[in-house]
């Protein structure tokens, strides 16, 4: 099943990227030549607003210095603002990894996206690219028999008029800005 900006865009802050990775734990263990760390007990991630959670962290570095990450937990946590908007995209899974490059964050096991207004979307697997503001949800193999384990999505409602949710207030997209007019020809 895919879900490609359910109602809006989820577009992670741009700012982020350019931020220096801040990591916390209990414990530390690097190998320089390999470009690898292993961060070890109550693990907090941040690099701008983005702010990843969890009990265990793998750490690479690739040699043009784009980071990758792995963190596992018995429920890992995600959280960003959103480009343009006072409110946050928030997830959940058992492993949540991390590309710096691709600007992309998958959640596996037990994975839930949702964002601060009420939209929510639970599978087994979700990949979040911000690159390309879409995600995309499936389910566990052999779920067509067992409905627990199938992609549950919750969209709330718009209001047209204020570009809100039913629920809790959700801003409307933001506007791109109009084209640039031609200089002299």
């Amino acid at each position: 099943a895919l879900i490609a900006g359910a109602n809006t865009p989820a577009r992670a802050e741009r700012a982020d990227r350019d931020k220096p990775v801040n990591i916390e734990s209990n414990r530390m263990e690097a190998d320089d030549v390999k470009k690898t760390s292993v961060f070890e007990g109550r693990v907090v991630l941040t690099q701008g607003t983005m702010v990843i959670r969890g009990d265990r962290l793998n750490v690479k570095q690739d040699d043009r210095g784009f980071q990758y990450g792995a963190v596992i937990g018995n429920l890992a946590t995600f959280r960003q603002k959103r480009e343009g908007f006072e409110e946050y995209i928030e997830g959940e899974a058992e492993r949540i990894e991390y590309d710096g490059r691709a600007e992309r964050v998958e959640f596996f096991n037990r994975a839930r996206l949702r964002r601060d207004c009420g939209d929510d979307v639970v599978g087994n697997y979700i990949s979040y690219d911000a690159k390309t503001e879409r995600f995309s949800v499936q389910s566990a193999k052999g779920a067509a028999a067992d409905p627990n384990e199938r992609v549950r999505a919750i969209i709330m409602p718009k209001n047209p008029q204020q570009g809100q949710s039913a629920g809790k207030p959700c801003p409307p997209p933001p506007t791109k800005p109009a084209a640039a007019a031609a200089g002299p020809r």
